[in-house]
């Protein structure tokens, strides 16, 4: 699995207000789709392409277009849906399914409730967003699902991720054929005692949307 850190000023600086936790939702809202589009850009270097015919005002020419089939994006609900449209602008054309999972709080085991994908993932390109990849559990048992359904590419995007789940992820997928990447936003210090990443930004989802009374 190849990990991908990107250096970046303008990563570091959306993530520093997204820690800050006087930073509103709407405010991180809206870091966090801007900080998805910057990490989209280095999560989508290798997407798939083919040459493409066209004419300019001035001559013919050979460009590039994305292969069929398009990218699948999938989001993590509910956490993951605050980094979509970040990367639906970098990829308008991909084509966008859910899956529902949660950790069990007790034995920060992940458990999958809902999903809204193909069933034939043959050959697909997928990008899976999760804000936080904390134990790994989650992204782990996301990509295996995914692989059980044919996908052969898989890059997993996050805000922010501890060593510890990085760890797992390398550990649970060691054989695993797809090629799997993880593209984050920065690698913090460790997991406290109940699961979170510190120093962290705290419970993504609950940041992103509150908390429903």
């Amino acid at each position: 699995m190849r990990v991908i850190n990107p250096d970046h000023r303008l990563i570091a600086h959306k993530l520093t207000y997204l820690r800050d936790k006087r930073t509103d939702s709407p405010t991180f809202r809206r870091l966090a789709e801007e900080l998805m589009t910057l990490l989209a850009y280095e999560a989508t270097r290798e997407v798939r392409v083919e040459p493409f015919e066209l004419e300019t005002p001035v001559s013919p020419t050979t460009g590039i277009k994305l292969s069929n089939p398009k990218p699948l994006i999938v989001p993590i609900l509910r956490a993951g849906l605050g980094m979509l449209e970040g990367m639906v602008r970098l990829l308008p054309s991909a084509e966008v399914g859910f899956l529902g999972m949660q950790r069990d709080e007790e034995t920060l085991e992940a458990i999958t409730y809902a999903n809204r994908l193909p069933d034939d993932l043959s050959g697909r390109q997928v990008y899976v967003l999760d804000p936080m990849l904390a134990t790994g559990g989650s992204m782990a048992d996301a990509i295996t699902f995914l692989i059980d359904r044919g996908a052969n590419d898989i890059t997993a995007v996050t805000l922010l991720s501890a060593p510890e789940g990085i760890a797992h992820l390398q550990e649970a997928l060691a054989d695993v054929a797809p090629r799997i990447t993880l593209v984050t936003g920065a690698i913090d210090e460790r997991l406290n005692e109940h699961g979170y990443i510190v120093p962290g930004l705290g419970d993504a989802g609950d940041r992103l949307y509150g908390l429903a009374q």
